[in-house]
Parts: structure tokens; C-alpha cells; sequence
């Protein structure tokens, strides 16, 4: 069914298509008014959009476009909120499809009607929120990598696919939940701490050996650059325990200590 898409798409690419006309196709004011529609599927192929397993939500950097802080479309400002975590909000919903699919994302990812992403006005890009259908209670995740949709009465613009697992591909609109959902950031590494130069490995040893009658902590010995060898200690738990060592080397006179990251 055609519909009107309301994602941001393509700001920059409507600077670039000023050939003969006043508002180019593919500018943000032409988004809004821009027939689009569906692609020609057959029963097999919407079955199976219809089952496309949620995206894992797991922790992505912030796109280095399309964050803001604030951006501005139609004399209009818009200001791109520093974390989703807590964004709950009901309101309209629309799909984009066959016109904007290839098209560049405010985020660069180029548009792809047959997986689950989104356009919103001000989640983080890249975000993940699961949008429930309140009017059948199908739900799906997707992940916003898009600006949109600029009309007070829509707050998501969705892929083609994602509406055909809401339910609403035929339909053009519907009204839907929006919940972001958090993903761990990525886990940091425990750190090691290095300390000593000695000219040979006995000496290291007798060194970790005396560190270790005072501590109980997991240590070897290491050669380094020059055929000097040190004491490497860890892993350690970031925070008191990390501390703790690190006072006690101090206290020891081992000499510089290096944090590092293990391998």
C-alpha cells in the first residue's frame, strides 16, 4: 500500500539533486511528500520477513553522524537525547520502503527495507527499542539508524520489514509503544601492573618471591626489551584490590609500575 515516509533520510543528498526544481526528491521537505511504497513480494517472502528474529541488543559506539547534540529541519530544532536509557512513548507509527531503500541514513548506513531499523527524532543513533503494535500486540526490536519522522503525529518511522512483523504493512500507520532497551557496555578488561627491571631472571624471581610471602596474588616473570626482566602481576580487579597492590609495590620500592591491558 503507498504511504508517506517521514524519515531524514537525506538531508545532505537534497544540496546535491538541486537540478530544475524548487524542493529536490530526497531533501527533508520532499521526504514528507514523497509517495513510497511497498515492494512486490510473494506470500513465502513476507512469511518470512514476518518471522525475522529481533536484532541482538548489544553495545555499539555512538555513530560519529547524525547525534547532534541538536540539528535543525524546516526552521525547527531538534535535540538529540544524550542516553536512551528510560525512553518509554506511545504515538504513531509509519514504514518507509521501495523509494528510500539504497538511500543514505542521516547515520550513512544506507537504507535497507528488509531489516528491522528505524528512524526516530531523538534517540541515539544507533539505538535499540522494542515497538509493540497496540492495536494486535505484536512487538519486534529494531535499531534506529535514521532521523525522523517530522510530523507531530508520528514519533518512529519503521522499515518495511519491521511492519510486516507489527502487521501494519498494508495499512500504512499504526499506533505503537516505543521502549528503549539498554545493552551492557562492553566488559572491561581486568588490568595487570608490571614493576621492576632486573638485569637478570633469578633476581625477578627472588622478587616475585618476596611480593609474593607478603601478598597473595598471581605473578610471573617476564623479559622484556633489552634482555631485562620484570614482574607481571594480575589480572586484578579494578578498584580496592588494584589499589591495594599498587600501594603495597610503592611501599616495597619496586621502582616504576605500569598498568596494562591484558591481551
Amino acid at each position: 500500500m503507498a504511504k508517506f515516509s517521514g524519515s531524514f533520510t537525506a538531508i545532505v543528498l537534497g544540496s546535491l539533486l538541486l537540478v530544475g526544481c524548487a524542493s529536490p526528491i530526497g531533501s527533508p521537505q520532499s521526504r514528507d511528500v514523497e509517495r513510497d511504497s511497498a515492494p512486490v513480494l510473494g506470500a513465502a517472502e513476507l512469511a518470512r520477513l514476518a518471522q525475522l528474529p529481533d536484532p541482538e541488543v548489544v553495545f555499539l559506539p555512538p555513530s560519529a553522524l547524525g547525534n547532534g547534540p541538536t540539528y535543525e529541519v524546516w526552521g525547527q530544532q531538534y535535540r538529540v537525547l544524550p542516553s536512551a536509557e528510560g525512553y518509554r512513548q506511545s504515538g504513531g507509527a509509519s514504514w518507509y520502503g521501495v523509494k528510500f531503500h539504497g538511500r543514505l541514513t542521516s547515520s550513512r548506513e544506507p537504507f535497507d527495507m528488509y531489516q528491522l531499523t528505524a528512524a526516530h527524532r531523538s534517540l541515539p543513533i544507533p539505538s535499540f527499542v522494542r515497538v509493540t503494535n497496540l492495536q494486535n500486540d505484536k512487538a519486534t526490536v529494531v535499531r534506529v539508524n535514521d532521523r525522523g519522522p517530522f510530523h507531530s503525529e508520528r514519533i518512529i518511522d519503521l522499515s518495511y520489514a519491521a511492519a510486516v512483523k507489527l502487521g501494519f504493512h498494508e495499512q500504512g500507520t499504526t499506533q505503537v509503544l516505543v521502549e528503549a532497551l539498554s545493552a551492557d557496555s562492553p566488559p572491561v578488561a581486568p588490568p595487570l601492573l608490571q614493576v621492576g627491571e632486573y638485569p637478570g631472571r633469578s633476581q625477578a624471581l627472588a622478587a616475585l618471591q618476596q611480593l609474593q610471602s607478603v601478598i597473595d596474588v598471581s605473578a610471573e616473570v617476564v623479559q622484556g626489551p633489552a634482555n631485562l626482566f620484570s614482574v607481571r602481576i594480575g589480572p586484578l580487579i579494578p578498584g580496592p584490590e588494584l589499589e591495594r597492590v599498587k600501594a603495597l609495590l610503592t611501599t616495597m620500592d619496586y621502582g616504576r609500575i605500569t598498568v596494562l591491558s591484558p591481551q
